[in-house]
């Protein structure tokens, strides 16, 4: 359950800072949903506002990463930090980006890996190799 409540488009239309952010949504996403996330910070549309511009450069702007990289990313930062809600919608995204379940077992796969290794290396407090050092 929640801590606060979702905006319906209603409620959205009726505050203009927040009809703009879930305008730009629907433009940038090409599609008519919002999911629950924007809906929850439409209670502080501040916030609202500064969490969806920055989404938008990193997540949406051109770079040396293309899009499915950076979901691929998304998932497992948020698998470390054990944010299921961020785990399934970015796994979508990922998804219609063109994820395989191929692809999605590797990324399983590599997630699973590195928490192990870093977990054994944090157990042994290793010293990192001078190589490794910029």
């Amino acid at each position: 359950m929640g801590t606060v409540r979702l905006w319906t488009d209603e409620e959205a239309a009726s505050d203009a800072r927040v009809a703009a952010v879930f305008a730009d949504i629907r433009v940038m996403r090409g599609s008519d949903f919002i999911n629950n996330f924007w809906r929850a910070l439409a209670n502080q549309p501040a916030a609202l506002e500064r969490t969806w511009a920055k989404l938008k450069v990193v997540m949406m702007e051109p770079g040396e990463l293309d899009p499915l990289t950076k979901e691929l990313i998304y998932i497992a930062v948020s698998t470390v930090n054990g944010c299921g809600y961020c785990v399934h919608s970015h796994s979508a995204a990922a998804r219609a980006k063109g994820m395989t379940e191929g692809q999605h077992g590797e990324l399983l796969g590599v997630i699973g890996m590195a928490m192990e290794t870093n977990a054994l290396a944090t157990a042994l407090q290793i010293a990192v190799d001078g190589a490794f050092l910029v």
